[in-house]
């Protein structure tokens, strides 16, 4: 019974987690990006290095696209590989949205402590 429970926890952990990776993609491509130039595949694998899960390919390069389309991030070819770049316009997004961190993290606790 007890590992029931304990495996049941893992795994709304873990769609917690995948949800909010989904939700919040293009926010965590932009912080990855302000790290420095990687490619899409790297983006995978650096959420499954961090998250513990692969996202799909679609999410993540049609997210890259729309960021790149909105003058977010640049793309150009490296070889064989598409890099991507944030640029001036990414960086004022970034950093909005992390003034905004506090009051997302307060509704989130709040969400999970019950409260309104």
């Amino acid at each position: 019974m007890m590992k029931t429970i304990h495996t049941d926890k893992r795994g709304l952990l873990l769609q917690i987690r995948k949800r909010t990776v989904k939700n919040f993609m293009d926010f965590l491509i932009l912080s990855i990006l302000r790290k420095g130039a990687v490619s899409g595949y790297d983006i995978i694998t650096i959420i499954f290095d961090n998250f513990g899960f692969l996202p799909s390919s679609g999410s993540v390069y049609s997210t890259l696209y729309a960021l790149e389309r909105k003058g977010l991030i640049r793309g150009f070819w490296c070889r064989k590989k598409r890099i991507y770049i944030l640029t001036e316009e990414g960086e004022k997004a970034i950093e909005a949205a992390s003034a905004s961190l506090s009051i997302i993290e307060n509704t989130i606790l709040n969400i999970f402590k019950g409260e309104n």
